[in-house]
């Protein structure tokens, strides 16, 4: 599996470099934009590691063309505390989000587990039935194909796995942490701003009014359900 670091920290690179290839992986490396887009256009890698900083320009305008085109896993990495970063990354088609200091076995987890639930690595059980429907929602599980109403759904990897588990256990409150772990392979409890936002993100794209969803709920304090009905 090949690896995109774009990261603009030469000694960073370096260790990344290091320890992504002894853990098995194809790494290719860039160190601003202009070099990351061109790398993405022309390898076309399984999954990238975008910093949010980088000299002349920004991860995020990295993550922005990106997600025109693709759809593959993307961790961003920064030193960022802040929410809004968080959220803001997200939002744009984030995957996974990893602050500065952070260990190499940490990041190369994570990488790991964005392999497994997108299939190239131990894979989430499936449904026996391949296509699922619940209210205006139908899923071609084997085309990875979405839509409502008949209408085509422009789904992440995220959001259309965060969509068929929910569908699987529509007109059930599935708990945050189930989530966690079934769609995004964590056993961390605390990650729950990745759960938050995707649910935000797909509430936008499936919901006619996002603000007063009738499809899509989040139970607070507990978890997600979808809707057999829109209610």
């Amino acid at each position: 599996m090949n690896i995109l670091v774009v990261e603009d920290d030469r000694d960073l690179v370096d260790l990344l470099n290091f320890a992504l290839r002894r853990a098995g992986f194809g790494v290719h490396v860039a160190h601003d934009v202009p070099t990351a887009l061109r790398v993405l256009e022309q390898l076309n890698p399984h999954l990238a590691i975008l910093d949010l900083n980088l000299g002349g320009g920004s991860g995020l305008d990295v993550l922005k063309d990106l997600r025109r085109t693709s759809e593959i896993p993307v961790i961003m990495l920064t030193g960022r505390h802040s929410e809004d970063d968080k959220v803001q990354a997200f939002e744009l088609g984030a995957d996974d989000y990893v602050v500065k200091p952070f260990s190499h076995r940490e990041l190369i987890a994570r990488v790991r587990a964005q392999f497994r639930r997108n299939g190239l690595g131990t894979p989430t059980p499936q449904p026996v039935d391949r296509r699922l429907e619940v209210g205006p929602i139908s899923l071609d599980v084997a085309g990875h194909k979405a839509a409502k109403d008949g209408r085509p759904l422009d789904l992440t990897i995220t959001e259309f796995r965060l969509l068929q588990y929910l569908m699987i256990n529509a007109g059930t409150c599935v708990p945050t942490r189930t989530l966690l772990k079934q769609v995004w392979g964590y056993d961390d409890s605390g990650a729950t701003d990745v759960v938050r936002v995707t649910v935000y993100r797909l509430r936008r794209k499936i919901e006619d009014q996002p603000n007063s969803p009738r499809l899509l709920h989040t139970v607070a304090g507990v978890g997600v359900m979808l809707s057999h009905e829109a209610s």
